[in-house]
């Protein structure tokens, strides 16, 4: 009823297609890397949370400036999925700016709360 030929290209076929599905899932969570302009946001947003996190496991930052951090990183990344569904995943150079701009506070702050332990 079946040769081996055909079974071995329906198993072939059906590999690929759950391949393609996972390729299909995992480009969803990574910035398109045609925009570099969204790219360089996004990567100063990771930049910056990762330096929250190091400074929460080494004591420098307690937990309620990490929830402050987070609350405003997470307000800097809708910013930005904001921007980019107005204009079919790009950012405007203006756009960019203003988020940057908003970015260097937060990083300014974040270095503080590392060096100082958020004393003024």
């Amino acid at each position: 009823m079946f040769d081996l030929k055909s079974i071995t290209a329906f198993t072939l076929s059906a590999g690929l297609m759950v391949a393609g599905a996972g390729a299909a899932f995992a480009q969803t969570t990574v910035p398109d890397p045609g925009h570099p302009r969204v790219n360089q946001v996004e990567r100063r947003i990771d930049n910056q949370q990762a330096r929250v996190d190091k400074g929460v496991s080494a004591g420098q930052i307690n937990a309620n400036q990490a929830a402050r951090d987070d609350a405003k990183l997470a307000r800097e990344q809708a910013s930005l999925n904001k921007d980019m569904a107005g204009d079919n995943g790009h950012i405007t150079k203006a756009e960019q700016r203003n988020l940057n701009r908003r970015l260097n506070a937060g990083s300014a702050k974040i270095h503080h709360q590392r060096t100082t332990g958020g004393k003024p």
